[in-house]
């Protein structure tokens, strides 16, 4: 059926986001009662991204379990307002946004502004390590390669009301 949309071309599944209020008490849950983790936590302080049209920061506290190859993400806001937090007051915990990955996300969020789709919440550029390989740490192995992740949330109140989240990946030189 063509609706006279534009169609982007999505990567794969990256991870789905759940918003609570306690982090810890939300990593005990689903560690216990659905056998999920371990998670692992960390603090990110989110500073000069683009919420809404104005410039904000932010501190949230996340938990991230990686069974596989699509994860788990607890997120708890500790300050500042984001898309999570504007989702906890509208409808309190639960699934918030659902990840996929894209390789060129200037060219994806181009794509959907000719359907009229703008980005809620955009970070900037992130410098990050790639995940460990299997031998990393032996002699001689290679050091993982430096990523910079960039990440916008889009509103998809039409297709039932998890956001969707858009994350790009690039290799950094060494």
């Amino acid at each position: 059926m063509d609706n006279g949309l534009q169609k982007v071309k999505l990567g794969r599944l990256s991870h789905i986001g759940i918003v609570v209020r306690d982090l810890d008490k939300a990593v005990e849950h689903y560690s216990s009662v659905l056998g999920l983790g371990p998670f692992t936590t960390q603090v990110y302080d989110l500073k000069s991204f683009i919420y809404r049209g104005k410039t904000a920061s932010a501190r949230v506290r996340a938990a991230i379990n990686n069974p596989g190859t699509a994860f788990v993400e607890l997120v708890q806001v500790l300050e500042g307002e984001t898309v999570h937090t504007e989702f906890l007051r509208q409808k309190g915990e639960g699934l918030q946004h659902v990840a996929f990955l894209v390789r060129n996300l200037d060219e994806t969020l181009r794509e959907l502004a000719g359907s009229g789709i703008e980005p809620a919440m955009r970070l900037p550029p992130m410098t990050i390590d790639a995940p460990p390989s299997s031998g990393e740490g032996q002699p001689g192995a290679a050091r993982p390669p430096r990523l910079q992740l960039t990440e916008v949330y889009l509103d998809s109140e039409t297709i039932g009301g998890a956001m969707i989240q858009l994350m790009e990946y690039r290799q950094l030189p060494l």
